[in-house]
């Protein structure tokens, strides 16, 4: 596939900030991850991976890690420790062939589960970014935490911008003049510039910032410890539904023959790779979400030009401002990132209008009940089983 960097790639590369920048805040803000390390690991593995694979590509942070560690307030050292346990995991799975024995045992109406399950969730999500009650807004004790005002009367300034770029967004969903995801992103961030958010960039120091190597040291046999039962234990079997076998599956469905790189053990190895990488400079274990991939789609990327695209603003965010990059993304208001995530949780939620057989639709509601109840790692285990079980006619729906 050739790259391509027209109008519609740049407003797909942006596709996905509304999954990337809340959960990269927190960790930033509430874990102590260097913002100079977390962002240049973004920007490189959206680079190698889109040169790589040669179709777009997603990267994000680890749900299960990202958000028990906001949540838990969790030190650098404890989430740096679960990158390392995770690239260890991976990197044997991919280099051995193991996750294709695993993706085997994996029916398509669990694949679909997990995409209904993560869509939901990112529509959820993205629909209290834009009301004002998610846990990172509530964490900060405002709507907009880097606005001048935080609402108009009684309504919450999230909620109107939400619904004014939600609109907006409808309307130039499939336009390539006026492309949504790019309107969206340079629309939004001038609000943010005019209700406020311009004092954010008073803060930034431009020059060259090399991320330090480790720089909270090497975790202790306690961090290890911790984060293998309490973090790494849930996350692998999600990464295996959602980043892997899902997220492969999609691939090939969007782009067919092109995706041909877009294996199972190809995604293991390189979310190994860049989780090796992104513990060593400090940032947040990582992988290719099928939500991602979703909402770059949706936005219009179709070649890996939106990769090039997204990876080097990333990378030379992080470069040439350091841990001031964190600033200038202050500029896009959570509304307006809760609108992206809203419409990339919606399109890979549609995925699942391909499961025609009421057994098969079972299971996928099923696995969304328990994902809303617990999380999608117990999801996609429940799945495996009773996909196995109605198939063999051990029981009937």
């Amino acid at each position: 596939m050739k790259l391509s960097f027209n109008r519609m790639e740049w407003a797909g590369s942006m596709g996905d900030l509304g999954t990337l920048l809340p959960l990269a805040f927190g960790m930033i803000m509430i874990n102590g991850l260097s913002a100079t390390g977390l962002f240049l690991t973004v920007g490189l593995m959206y680079i190698v991976g889109g040169l790589y694979y040669r179709v777009p590509i997603a990267v994000q942070p680890m749900k299960v890690i990202s958000a028990y560690g906001i949540a838990m307030a969790l030190s650098p050292q404890v989430i740096t420790a679960s990158g390392i346990l995770l690239a260890v995991v991976l990197l044997v799975l991919g280099a051995t062939g193991l996750v294709n024995t695993v993706a085997r045992i994996v029916p398509l109406p669990v694949i679909r589960g997990v995409q209904m399950a993560t869509g939901i969730l990112l529509l959820t999500k993205g629909a209290s970014l834009i009301a004002g009650s998610n846990s990172f807004q509530t964490m900060r004790g405002a709507v907009e935490p880097y606005l001048a005002f935080q609402s108009i009367g009684p309504v919450p300034l999230s909620l109107i911008l939400g619904l004014a770029f939600g609109v907006v967004t409808l309307f130039l969903l499939r336009s390539r003049r006026f492309p949504a995801g790019l309107v969206v992103v340079a629309a939004g961030a001038i609000a943010g510039i005019a209700l406020g958010a311009w004092r954010e960039l008073t803060l930034v120091q431009p020059g060259v910032h090399i991320p330090s190597i480790l720089p909270f040291g090497f975790p202790s046999m306690a961090d290890f410890s911790y984060a293998l039962v309490i973090l790494v234990a849930p996350q692998i079997p999600m990464t295996m539904g959602n980043a892997v076998i899902a997220n492969r599956d999609l691939s090939h469905e969007y782009f067919g023959e092109e995706s041909r790189k877009v294996t199972n053990r190809a995604l293991c190895v390189s979310m190994g790779l860049s989780n090796v990488f992104s513990a060593l400079v400090g940032g947040m274990p990582v992988c290719h979400g099928a939500g991602g991939l979703a909402a770059h789609y949706a936005f219009g990327a179709r070649t890996a030009g939106s990769n090039l695209i997204i990876g080097g603003l990333f990378a030379g965010l992080a470069l040439l401002l350091g841990d001031g990059a964190v600033n200038v993304l202050h500029l896009l208001p959570m509304g307006v990132l809760g609108v992206l995530l809203f419409f990339a949780g919606s399109q890979l939620a549609l995925t699942v209008q391909d499961v025609s057989s009421r057994s098969h639709l079972f299971v996928v509601v099923v696995m969304l009940g328990i994902t809303l109840a617990s999380n999608l790692a117990w999801a996609f285990g429940a799945g495996i089983c009773l996909c196995h079980l109605l198939d063999r006619g051990r029981i009937k729906i």
